[in-house]
């Protein structure tokens, strides 16, 4: 093995806000409105986007766009970005477009995704864009499909995933709609 040099080793700090644990303050806006001001930077991003360098940067009822931003540190052994990126930035873009479509005091959680890997992702791949739309509503659970682009427009990704659909209870835990 040989040994680490500064041209081979980087480091990499993480921040990010502690999410709010109050389910009111939490379900107060609708899903859409929560997106929005995330997106518009007077909500936090949910901590996940420090990992990936991820960024909302459209979103309409049913539709959300995002920008990701892989780099080495995402790397797996064979020196590309790891499944898992691409994963979570399809699951990401799917579970976005389904909360977009919720109203305030509804929520969500990802039931399945299927994923298909079909170009490998670098760090020199650059910004990755993300789009996901959801396909089918549902009062207990909802559809989306999303795939990853590259700047020239690539399809390097796409996934297909269903949402549970949750409503809050008065005992603050959360049951299915359905």
């Amino acid at each position: 093995m040989t040994e680490p040099t500064s041209d081979t080793v980087r480091s990499r700090t993480i921040r990010y806000e502690v999410p709010g644990r109050d389910p009111q303050t939490l379900f107060a806006r609708s899903g859409l409105e929560q997106l929005q001001a995330i997106a518009d930077g007077t909500h936090p991003a949910p901590p996940i986007s420090a990992h990936i360098g991820l960024e909302i940067v459209g979103v309409a009822d049913g539709d959300v766009v995002m920008t990701a931003q892989p780099d080495e540190s995402h790397y797996n052994p064979i020196g590309a970005v790891h499944g898992g990126f691409f994963a979570t930035l399809l699951d990401s873009a799917c579970g976005c477009a389904v909360h977009s479509t919720l109203p305030a005091g509804v929520g969500y959680t990802s039931l399945e995704i299927k994923v298909a890997f079909l170009r490998p992702i670098t760090a020199d791949t650059g910004t990755v864009t993300a789009h996901g739309w959801v396909t089918k509503r549902g009062r207990s659970a909802s559809f989306a499909e999303a795939d990853i682009r590259d700047g020239e427009g690539s399809v390097l990704a796409t996934a297909t995933s269903t949402c549970l659909i949750l409503t809050p209870r008065q005992d603050g835990g959360v049951s299915s709609s359905g």
